[in-house]
């Protein structure tokens, strides 16, 4: 499952250079500037010299293929050069020692880059692995529900920044989380992991969602007081916690300072009513600990959860991305798949910012027909 994820999101990120391979396109410009160039040269005037672009044959060659196909072409133009009845032009012998030189060089730029290419495999692949065993895929279904997450880090080229979420099956339930920590990128992964840990140590342990925030809470202050310069409350997190009944006919949740969650039912929307508790991490979970609610749920319902990165994107003239507007018409044409659901979501959300430069996470979870109470 983690080696398929990963695939897919290569596909969308796929870029040259970054461990991805070769895009098809790079390697034509070698092989045709060479067929070009002799077939002009030939079909035109003795006193047109376009010799001189055989030159960029190896260059070029060397952006896209391995010693051994740049040594071939940088040889073949050598080769076309010093035969006579071809006649490309009147390169002189310091020409061809220009050229001969600037193969050589390409042979070794292209085993250098050989070399670069594999190193960057390596580390993409390792660093893919650790990522994803900081956040796995979700299956497509816990216990009485299906579920579906996306998750964009802001820092290009990460697969996990400051947002997070997960959903585990425990001795009460299937229970999730969705958070967003403080900061973003790569410098909020730790915090990201120590909190997943927590959690997932937590849905096994604590019999309410009262007690996970608790667990989580904790973790937190204990990581700002070992911070090497920090102090209590240098490190927090605003989260929601779910947990579904056996049925998922029953929603209990609590809020520590996140947006609340939507209900989508019959195409409608509706933002669950939540009093938010205060965030994790300011040591006060033990003294006002969040008040859990309780929703019921219906077949058919569609459950939606995200992260600021997705309420406060802006457009051009500063307007807040309308998500509870949007949302009828994006589950309208969407409503039978909640991966394509959330795709549909991140889409929509890029279009109308233009660009998204915070860290986005959204899960959703689907009641089916029979899973009620």
């Amino acid at each position: 499952m983690i080696r398929a994820a990963a695939r897919r999101r290569g596909a969308r990120d796929a870029g040259w250079h970054r461990g991805a391979p070769t895009p098809p396109w790079a390697r034509w410009p070698a092989p045709v500037l060479l067929v070009l160039t002799c077939v002009i040269q030939l079909a035109t005037p003795k006193t047109l010299d376009l010799s001189f672009l055989l030159a960029a044959v190896p260059p070029l060659a060397a952006l896209a293929y391995g010693p051994a196909a740049t040594a071939l072409l940088g040889g073949t133009v050598l080769l076309l050069l010093s035969l006579p009845h071809f006649d490309l032009g009147h390169p002189g012998t310091s020409d061809t020692a220009t050229v001969a030189f600037v193969a050589v060089l390409s042979v070794l730029f292209s085993w250098v880059r050989s070399r670069r290419d594999a190193q960057l495999v390596t580390v993409r692949t390792v660093a893919e692995a650790a990522q994803f065993a900081v956040l796995p895929p979700l299956p497509e279904r816990v216990g009485p529900v299906r579920c579906a997450g996306l998750y964009r880090a802001a820092q290009r080229g990460t697969l996990v920044g400051g947002d997070l979420f997960d959903v585990r099956r425990g001795p009460c339930g299937v229970r999730a989380l969705v958070g967003d920590v403080q900061g973003h990128g790569l410098a909020a992964v730790g915090t990201v992991a120590a909190l997943l840990g927590a959690f997932r140590e937590a849905v096994l342990d604590q019999g309410d969602l009262e007690g996970v925030a608790a667990r989580l809470d904790r973790r937190l202050v204990i990581d700002s007081e070992d911070a090497e310069h920090g102090e209590p409350g240098e490190l927090f997190a605003t989260a929601v916690l779910l947990e579904f009944g056996a049925t998922a006919g029953e929603l209990r949740l609590v809020s520590c300072g996140h947006p609340p969650p939507l209900l989508l039912r019959d195409g409608a929307v509706t933002e669950l009513d939540v009093t938010p508790g205060p965030p994790l991490g300011l040591g006060i979970a033990g003294v006002a600990p969040p008040e859990p609610v309780v929703v019921g749920l219906a077949p058919g319902d569609w459950l939606l959860t995200v992260t600021d990165g997705v309420t406060e994107a802006r457009d051009a003239s500063g307007a807040f991305y309308p998500l509870e507007e949007r949302l009828p018409a994006i589950f309208a044409a969407e409503r039978h798949d909640p991966a394509a659901f959330t795709d549909a979501i991140w889409n929509d959300l890029v279009r109308f910012s233009g660009g998204v430069r915070d860290d986005v996470a959204l899960l959703v979870f689907v009641v089916e027909e029979g899973a009620g109470a």
